[in-house]
């Protein structure tokens, strides 16, 4: 959902790299889905993949004409950074894996980057792991999260994320609307991948879309400056000799559904 936003909403992508990659095809449905929202002008980058099954619903979904995509991340950030000049906005929804990857062979493309990240938690629901994100790649989360620290990124963290009020199920007025005859198969998809969601889990939280919003300033997310360190599993929690981040604190849920809404129309 956050992905068709962006292609919606966001004249001003240029790339998206994929996190939590399937053998290189979420990039392809990536590449679909882009397509079918007419963002044929967005690059698409298969990230890594970290061997990770458990959140993949769209097997058979992708039309097979639709290519395999590349695989050079930090070629694909480096030239984005090189058509521009200052700041690059950087949106991530997934593990810190690709950051880590530029981080390695282009260090200095880390300071263009206005980094919003979608990550840690700092009473996460289960205390036994890290959040999910930081979970897939706990040593990335651990070695970025400082060396990112002199770029002023911010954090929208699963404690104001995991919240029901941003749950979409099948009673939801977007569900609803993507079943609608004249829906455009863009939203189609979405209904797909969004039942095939529901049959394992009981609603679809907006953690990523909420992250793009406060990537874009959308003005009804609060963010505070916060004192975390990180275990040797990646669980964030607060100290006062922790390292000071920028993390998303309250969030307006029923203006940001309604921006979501928005930002889905057609």
């Amino acid at each position: 959902m956050a992905l068709v936003v962006a292609g919606l909403r966001v004249p001003e992508l240029r790339l998206v790299v994929t996190g939590d990659e399937v053998s290189g095809e979420r990039a392809r449905f990536v590449r679909y889905l882009l397509d079918l929202v007419g963002r044929t002008d967005v690059r698409v980058v298969a990230g890594p993949d970290l061997g990770n099954r458990r959140l993949w619903f769209v097997d058979g979904v992708t039309p097979a004409e639709v290519p395999a995509q590349g695989t050079d991340v930090v070629g694909a950030v480096a030239e984005v950074c090189a058509e521009v000049a200052g700041l690059v906005r950087w949106v991530g929804l997934g593990p810190l894996t690709n950051l880590s990857a530029v981080q390695d062979a282009r260090p200095e493309l880390i300071a263009r980057l206005q980094v919003t990240q979608m990550g840690g938690a700092i009473a996460y629901r289960d205390p036994s792991r890290a959040e999910h994100n930081f979970r897939m790649d706990p040593g990335a989360a651990i070695r970025m999260l400082p060396l990112l620290q002199r770029w002023d990124p911010a954090y929208v963290v699963s404690d104001v994320t995991f919240n029901p009020a941003t749950e979409i199920t099948a009673a939801s007025p977007l569900y609803k609307r993507w079943a609608e005859p004249n829906a455009p198969t863009w939203a189609q998809v979405l209904k797909l991948h969004t039942d095939r969601w529901l049959e394992r889990y009981p609603g679809s939280m907006q953690h990523d879309a909420m992250t793009l919003a406060a990537a874009l300033q959308w003005p009804g997310i609060r963010f505070s400056g916060e004192r975390v360190v990180l275990d040797d599993l990646a669980r964030m929690s607060r100290s006062d000799d922790g390292l000071e981040i920028e993390m998303a604190v309250r969030v307006d849920y029923q203006a940001f559904m309604a921006w979501l809404d928005a930002a889905l129309a057609w």
